[in-house]
């Protein structure tokens, strides 16, 4: 009977272990700040050349509530040699936590980071991901979309398939919506595309074409405006630029987007909190004049 009791309170305990290990996650998507139901924030490359803590501290200053980072960032002067990603320890986790919460700024998404087919290793991520209330993976590792499928369903998260530029190289595919839509279509549907409009454009695809073309299979977005329609096209404020911006908003909305639209900014590198701002801006006011929610 004493045994039995014992096996008892172990297995509530394990039970209740694994249910407290989900709960960071789930409150990020319940909690973080939306706008236009989307979770809008700035992508930590537009930093890249900071920490990740003052990536923190100037996403704060643009005005962004929300963040996305990626991997192999320092995580700041206080931490040599530290660096954003599963390996980062537990005492620098906890740091980076804090420090976010003081600034008033969530996690939503991390990437572009590579996945492994091994479900070991895939596992150690996707749990270190959650446990900073990351609710999606942005990545291009096509040959693990079996472990993807095993993943998101263990831990009701989401990853996104994201395109750079077309290439000189036919074997690089990730530029063709159309392709993303064909890798997917047959996986869990928490399992889509992380759409860079600027690397569309760079690859002389409009946004808003791509986007119907992935059937509503889009879980996050990094949002670009671009000056040309060219591979040398450069960022600049939304609204200013040849993307569609509003036209962007729109299909998103009308596709009942809800996923995380981080602006990467990649221009006036190290001065570029100020558009980053208005590219904030300029969301916000367009969702509110639309009534999106």
């Amino acid at each position: 009977m004493l045994l039995g009791r014992f096996l008892s309170i172990r297995i509530f305990a394990s039970m209740f272990l694994v249910a407290c290990s989900s709960l960071p996650a789930l409150a990020q998507i319940e909690t973080a700040h939306r706008t236009g139901g989307m979770l809008l924030g700035v992508q930590a490359w537009t930093f890249t050349r900071y920490t990740a803590m003052e990536a923190v501290e100037k996403a704060a200053a643009a005005g962004a509530t929300n963040i996305e980072l990626f991997p192999g960032q320092n995580l700041g002067t206080d931490f040599p040699g530290v660096k954003i990603g599963p390996d980062m320890g537990q005492a620098a986790t906890d740091a980076f936590r804090k420090h976010l919460a003081k600034y008033g700024v969530s996690v939503v998404a991390y990437g572009v980071v590579g996945i492994d087919k091994d479900e070991t290793s895939a596992r150690m991520l996707f749990s270190w991901a959650k446990s900073l209330g990351i609710g999606i993976l942005n990545t291009e590792s096509v040959d693990a979309i079996d472990t993807m499928d095993k993943m998101v369903k263990e831990f009701d998260m989401r990853v996104g398939f994201h395109d750079h530029p077309k290439t000189n190289n036919p074997a690089y595919k990730m530029w063709d919506p159309n392709y993303i839509y064909q890798l997917v279509k047959n996986h869990d549907k928490r399992i889509g595309s992380c759409a860079d409009t600027g690397h569309w454009v760079r690859s002389g695809i409009k946004p808003v074409d791509a986007l119907r073309m992935l059937h509503g299979r889009v879980v996050s977005s990094h949002l670009k405006d671009l000056n040309v329609f060219s591979p040398d096209g450069h960022d600049v404020p939304f609204g200013t630029g040849v993307s569609d911006v509003k036209g962007i908003l729109d299909e998103l909305h009308r596709e009942g987007f809800r996923g995380s639209v981080s602006i990467e900014y990649e221009y006036n590198w190290e001065t570029s909190v100020p558009e980053v701002g208005q590219c904030i801006g300029f969301v916000r006011g367009y969702c509110a004049g639309k009534n999106y929610q």
